[in-house]
């Protein structure tokens, strides 16, 4: 069953939160970041990425830049931007974009949990980007990124939210995208109980984004266990800061891939080709965005095509049936010859927050055709990771995007 637990968050003060908070620190390269906070010296971004703070071309994992990044921390605590609560809590975390508000649960979840699959996973890590986060995590002792859980949505869950909703939020404040952030303080006994109650009847947790971050704090736990070897597991590095919000909440917009060039064949060949397994309708110059699962659209050659999966080429299991594992095993790799979308320089992936205008740009400037994807579900994500299975990359791109620096979990008091 799901364990979570309260905490006592570190928090920007409430006139600097807008300041403070910022996009996780993976949306960016360092050089987009150092661009984002130069002459800042509120945002969040600057201790999430600390390389910002050295000379270009420093060595992004040298010891020194973990030591930064600690340091600009502390300072903010002891200059007052930072406080932290004085009792553990849950928050209320509300993020509103074009209208669409969705509400999650500020809390803690057992590292345990992950180890032990309470707390589902659907992608793979990669061990560089991991250690990275590892090193942050530990020298920083402080968990600086929350992990976007998800689970199944229950009445007793969604009450509780919407009763703490009810009082004028503690935070609130619109970013420069135009999301608009709202926190709120659950700090009754009573709310606090009800709400560990019902996740602990949750079979699981499911980790929406953030699977390295994830990874990065369990691997600290051990490590802080292994010296600690007479540990209670009530210590704080037990526990990963983590939002987590019901299905019902969320929305998963689509992830788009572009092609660098059609593998030596000529326009119409491609078309040929991919009439093996799709139907294939020209659309004309409008942009087609793909109405249903199954369905995808090309843009190639200034013109778009709609493509719907024929039925003999539908696979049941949880990860054959997607339509990105659909666009790997019957299109990119036997017509493109890309065999591994996680290395090929080839192929490049585009959020859906870009917009299909986006994918036109990219075929008119560096690319030669791109796919328009129907979005995956959150069904389908439980569905893999229930199977204990693997989504293929770049599956998911969820929006909107949660800030850091809202929310820190210092994992030693």
């Amino acid at each position: 069953m799901a364990l979570i637990r309260p905490f006592r968050a570190l928090r920007p003060r409430t006139d600097l939160a807008g300041k403070v908070a910022a996009l996780p620190y993976d949306v960016y390269s360092s050089d987009e970041a150092r661009v984002k906070v130069e002459g800042d010296s509120y945002s969040f971004l600057r201790i999430d990425r600390p390389e910002t703070q050295f000379d270009e071309g420093c060595d992004m994992y040298a010891p020194c830049i973990y030591q930064k990044a600690d340091e600009m921390l502390k300072q903010m605590e002891a200059d007052g931007v930072f406080v932290q609560d004085e009792r553990a809590c849950y928050y209320i975390y509300e993020l509103v974009m074009n209208g669409r508000a969705q509400t999650g649960l500020v809390a803690c979840s057992s590292v345990d949990d992950y180890i032990n699959g309470v707390v589902k996973k659907h992608e793979n890590t990669r061990k560089d980007k991991e250690e990275d986060r590892v090193r942050h995590v530990d020298v920083c002792s402080a968990q600086t990124g929350p992990i976007f859980l998800a689970y199944r949505a229950q009445d007793e869950v969604r009450e509780i939210l919407e009763a703490g909703k009810e009082k004028a939020p503690v935070c609130e404040f619109t970013a420069d995208d135009g999301v608009v952030h709202r926190v709120w303080v659950i700090e009754e006994e009573a709310h606090i109980r009800k709400l560990t109650e019902a996740f602990g009847k949750m079979g699981h947790t499911y980790i929406a984004d953030g699977h390295h971050r994830a990874a990065s704090a369990v691997r600290v736990s051990l490590k802080r266990r292994e010296a600690h070897p007479g540990y209670t597991g009530e210590e704080e590095y037990n526990y990963f800061l983590s939002v987590l919000f019901a299905d019902e909440e969320l929305m998963i917009m689509d992830y788009n891939r572009v092609l660098k060039d059609l593998n030596g064949y000529a326009e119409e060949e491609v078309l040929n080709r991919l009439k093996d397994s799709c139907t294939v309708e020209d659309m004309g110059k409008e942009a087609y965005r793909p109405k249903g699962k199954g369905e995808f659209g090309l843009y190639l050659d200034k013109t778009w095509y709609r493509l719907q999966v024929k039925a003999e080429h539908c696979l049941e299991d949880p990860v054959g049936s997607l339509d990105v594992a659909f666009l790997q095993r019957e299109i990119l790799e036997p017509v493109f010859g890309i065999m591994d979308p996680k290395t090929d320089s080839r192929i490049d992936f585009v959020g859906g927050i870009r917009g299909l205008q986006e994918l036109e740009r990219r075929c008119e400037t560096d690319c030669a055709c791109a796919f328009a994807m129907y979005p995956t579900s959150i069904g389908e994500l439980f569905d893999v990771a229930d199977a204990d299975l693997l989504m293929p990359p770049k599956s998911t791109w969820f929006e909107p995007k949660l800030r850091s620096g809202l929310f820190v979990h210092k994992i030693e008091r």
